[in-house]
């Protein structure tokens, strides 16, 4: 009898914080949420839910796949940390799959195969982290962060219908405006979305170094320092 693939899925890239569990590439389990700054309270519990979710129905962990940028970095941080400690001690593989691939994929279905894709993460002001992909999910357009002004992707609209979506495409609405481009709403990287991707890593042996991994942040995190009081 052919073994199973099941394959625990985190996304915290964005103020999206959710949990799946897959067998074969059909999601059993799943915990989402919508509040903002939850991870670090929320990503513990339902990894802990999903992996007892396995276990009462048999099901070997086999792999973590995790959503690994860019997007926010404590996000980012808080999500690969808890997948490679899953991965260590459930002896499970650890794949990565790219945050602007996994929204691609997810918006896919929402449109016609002769659109592009284009993801885009609110990164600050006007800019946003972002890429194109066409229907195949194959990479048109490189991953950057890019300051969006009334040029941005024209060279792509004048030939292509262009799905724009994600956090950071909203505030575009109003300065992307050829009429070959659309806008999608409520199109979120989820856990959820990520079980076909992860099923094809893993079948391809795409797996990552669990003591080495680090998520792909794009740009350095930038703290704020505190000013200097005076007493």
């Amino acid at each position: 009898m052919k073994s199973t693939i099941n394959i625990l899925h985190i996304e915290t890239a964005t103020k999206v914080c959710s949990c799946s569990l897959s067998s074969n590439g059909e999601v059993v389990f799943n915990k989402e949420s919508h509040v903002e700054q939850s991870h670090a309270k929320l990503l513990g519990v339902f990894t802990e839910e999903a992996i007892q979710h396995a276990r009462q129905h048999n099901l070997k962990v086999r792999a973590i796949s995790v959503s690994s940028g860019p997007g926010s970095y404590t996000g980012l941080r808080i999500g690969v940390s808890e997948a490679k400690g899953l991965a260590y001690g459930l002896d499970a593989k650890l794949i990565a799959i790219p945050t602007l691939k996994l929204l691609a994929s997810i918006a896919n279905s929402e449109v016609d195969n002769d659109f592009l894709l284009c993801p885009m993460i609110d990164a600050r002001r006007m800019e946003v982290y972002t890429s194109v992909f066409d229907n195949a999910l194959n990479i048109i357009e490189p991953t950057t962060a890019k300051i969006i002004d009334e040029d941005s992707f024209l060279n792509l609209l004048e030939e292509h219908k262009v799905a724009f979506f994600g956090d950071g495409a909203f505030k575009c609405k109003d300065i992307i405006t050829h009429p070959n481009a659309i806008f999608l709403p409520n199109i979120h990287p989820l856990a959820s979305g990520m079980a076909s991707l992860s099923l094809a890593a893993y079948k391809a042996g795409e797996f990552e170094d669990v003591a080495y991994f680090e998520p792909f942040y794009l740009k350095d995190f930038v703290a704020t320092k505190p000013k200097n009081k005076v007493f």
